[in-house]
């Protein structure tokens, strides 16, 4: 078996419950499942189904504001941005359009533009989405490889404490999580992007130009 984000090979159990095991690789800190966890396709559509978040929600946008403010606090006028795993539900692309910037959009569900992952951007924001990500790695690079150079990829996503906080931790308990960040993993992710990394409070993770 081989991390999911990084390739390596030195993978130890981490926390098991009634459902599944979950892994680390000792190399990157990554906590994941084994690929014999994950729902198909159908029914990780029909878990996202049940979303029930609106781009007019103010609680909603709130929350997405701990992303967005900050990013926008880095970008010039007008700067171009994709949103990577928007969902049914945009908001955020919807906040940044109202700010000034130019938003493209893309999700394998609701947005599969294939398009969108071939142009060039100045920010790549991608909210609550690394976590489903079943191939990490190769996504992670692929976005980063699309940003001009001086540019921001914004994340939000919760990280992983220690395996104590794992067992009693509700985000787990998504069946369509699979992939799991913590502060060592986005520094080891960084260095190999040669990237300046910040983490904001909790779950904001920009990664930037040195």
């Amino acid at each position: 078996m081989h991390c999911p984000l990084c390739a390596g090979e030195a993978i130890v159990p981490f926390h098991r419950d009634r459902r599944r095991p979950y892994l680390r690789c000792g190399d990157c800190a990554l906590v994941f499942v084994p690929a014999s966890s994950y729902l198909d396709r159908q029914a990780e559509r029909a878990e996202y189904d049940l979303h029930r978040n609106r781009v007019d929600d103010p609680a909603y946008r709130a929350f997405l504001s701990r992303l967005a403010l900050p990013l926008a606090a880095r970008l010039a006028t007008g700067a171009r941005g994709l949103d990577f795993g928007c969902g049914p539900a945009p908001a955020l692309a919807s906040m940044l359009r109202e700010g000034g910037y130019e938003v493209r959009l893309y999700d394998s569900f609701y947005q599969p533009d294939a398009a969108a992952l071939l142009g060039q951007y100045d920010f790549i924001c991608a909210t609550e989405v690394v976590e489903h990500l079943h191939r990490p790695g190769p996504e992670l690079a692929r976005l980063w490889s699309l940003l001009r150079p001086g540019g921001w990829l914004g994340i939000m996503t919760k990280l992983v404490r220690d395996p104590a906080a794992f067992a009693s931790w509700h985000y787990k308990n998504d069946p369509t999580h699979v992939c799991f960040f913590s502060r060592q993993t986005w520094q080891w992710w960084a260095r190999e992007q040669g990237a300046v990394l910040e983490i904001i409070g909790a779950d904001v993770i920009l990664l930037g130009p040195k």
